[in-house]
């Protein structure tokens, strides 16, 4: 599918404390009308520079759900930030998106990393140039909440994996009440060596992580269902972080997520069918997951003839089947 995020992509209460601190300000950082306060806990990916993206606000419309997680924010070739690592960060097309996403009550995530394209993680030579990074996507838009979906070369390099976890350290205590997540591939199992590592490395520095979160497919074989295959790896998640943090059950729960894919995947044979959403949502419900998320709203909809994967999920569906799911989720 040469897709460039290869999606293996708090209570509502302690959310919702969080969110309030923050005044809604627009992008210029002048003062803006008040907004209801929006939960973050379901933010499906939607990925504005490919797939024939759909308008948010529409997508809102027909489906309920508040917040998107946009992506992705890359390096420009330096240790600067910009969308797909060419668009200007403010001042275009994807400003004028989430101010129009805002105005209709909702808010937005944004993503660094992906599977492909130049890495802020390896191209910022220091966790403090990193951090500034992260910042200015944070203050461009008033972020209350930013995930860093670390993937291929950035995720298997352990100086990197530090580097992140130590701007992500650094990036919290700047902004007290900023939501972060950490996005990574998983086996069936649970996170592999390097994602274990990320977690323990988390740990050890003290980062007080919102959500450490799987990409619960192209898992090159699995047994029964995706949806079972995914509860798995989320209960492997669970362990991992509950091991590394010392958390109670309740607590290692509430700090892990997942973000899925609908329809086929990148692996042949490989499918996430509705029913498996379903039961995504039933666990993330019992257990008040951090996080649910998916790749993504580009193809949340039937293929039409001459469709890629890209921009369609490869299964009979509804438009915004998936995202209806997700919606539902609360914290």
């Amino acid at each position: 599918m040469n897709q460039p995020h290869r999606s293996r992509s708090l209570p509502i209460a302690l959310s919702l404390l969080r969110l309030g601190a923050a005044a809604a300000l627009g992008a210029d950082g002048a003062a803006a009308t008040p907004r209801a306060v929006v939960p973050m806990a379901a933010a499906p990916y939607e990925y504005l520079g490919w797939g024939n993206p759909q308008t948010p606000t529409d997508v809102m419309a027909a489906t309920g759900t508040k917040t998107f997680t946009l992506a992705f924010m890359l390096s420009d070739g330096g240790c600067n930030p910009k969308w797909d690592g060419s668009r200007a960060l403010t001042g275009g097309s994807d400003e004028s998106v989430i101010k129009s996403i805002r105005a209709k009550g909702g808010d937005v995530v944004v993503s660094v990393g992906g599977w492909s394209g130049a890495k802020l993680g390896e191209k910022c030579g220091s966790a403090s140039a990193l951090a500034g990074a992260y910042q200015k996507v944070i203050d461009a838009y008033r972020l209350k909440a930013l995930d860093v979906d670390i993937e291929n070369t950035e995720f298997t390099n352990a100086t990197v994996r530090k580097r992140v976890i130590d701007a992500l350290k650094i990036v919290k205590a700047k902004n007290p009440g900023i939501i972060t997540y950490l996005t990574m591939g998983t086996t069936p199992n649970g996170p592999d060596s390097n994602g274990k590592d990320l977690i323990k490395k988390g740990a050890a520095a003290g980062l007080d992580n919102d959500g450490w979160v799987v990409m619960p497919f192209d898992f090159g074989g699995h047994s029964g269902t995706m949806g079972q295959a995914t509860v798995s790896a989320l209960e492997g998640l669970k362990a991992a972080v509950k091991n590394s943090y010392g958390y109670g059950d309740a607590d290692a729960y509430r700090h892990i997520g997942v973000s899925s894919m609908n329809g086929k995947t990148d692996d042949a044979g490989e499918t996430v069918t509705l029913a498996d959403f379903r039961t995504i949502l039933g666990y993330a419900q019992q257990h008040h997951i951090a996080r649910f998320a998916f790749w993504s709203v580009n193809r949340d909809r039937r293929c039409g003839s001459g469709s890629d994967g890209d921009s369609c999920s490869g299964v009979s569906q509804d438009p915004y089947a998936y995202t209806k799911i997700v919606a539902k989720y609360v914290g």
